[in-house]
């Protein structure tokens, strides 16, 4: 610590103290419910942290998800926070979140995922080639036995596993092509079959 920074420790130590002793002296009659406040107070501040520090799992869980509507055969997906539309397949039989990529061709699982949906990304031969926004990256073709959105289910689906840096498995157009209808309508992405 500097001298600086210890200077300024002796000052708000100083300011505390002589802040903590006037309440004190005001409220010397009424010391319990002085105290009873000032812990209404941190228990206030604690809550803010709390809330502040579980605000991504509380936005998941009252933010709606995808859903479908079985009647008609549609998927509606909303729009998330970040302007992008996520999907949640099957991959077989293993749940896997996409981000829906109208720009990507394939369908292309990152190691995490691919190796979730027991794939071996060690063991596969990397000869294809991609470019993205990165640039360009070596991936391996794969057959997934399943891909299954809601009621609807694929099979023997070509994908792509990605050997460079990929946050998030991308859903390409080569899977959503399967749909008869794909609009974008008040906030949410509507795939029909």
């Amino acid at each position: 610590m500097t001298d600086v920074d210890f200077g300024r420790v002796i000052y708000l130590v100083l300011m505390l103290a002589a802040v903590g002793s006037w309440v004190f002296v005001q409220n010397r009659q009424r010391l319990g419910k002085t105290i009873q406040q000032l812990a209404i107070w941190a228990f206030i501040f604690l809550g803010v942290i709390a809330g502040y520090g579980l605000w991504d799992d509380i936005r998941r869980t009252v933010l709606s998800q995808q859903s479908v509507i079985r009647n008609s055969g549609q998927i509606a997906v909303p729009r998330s926070a970040d302007g992008h539309y996520y999907l949640t397949l099957n991959i077989n039989s293993v749940p896997v979140t996409f981000l829906v990529d109208t720009g990507a061709t394939d369908v292309v699982l990152n190691a995490k995922d691919a190796r979730r949906a027991g794939i071996d990304p060690d063991a596969l031969a990397y000869l294809g080639r991609a470019n993205t926004a990165n640039g360009e990256v070596r991936t391996a073709s794969v057959w997934l036995d399943s891909i299954s959105l809601g009621p609807i289910t694929d099979t023997n689906i070509r994908a792509w596993v990605n050997q460079g840096e990929l946050d998030q498995s991308l859903l390409g157009m080569s899977y959503l092509q399967r749909w008869s209808s794909i609009e974008i309508r008040n906030g949410s992405l509507v795939l029909t079959r």
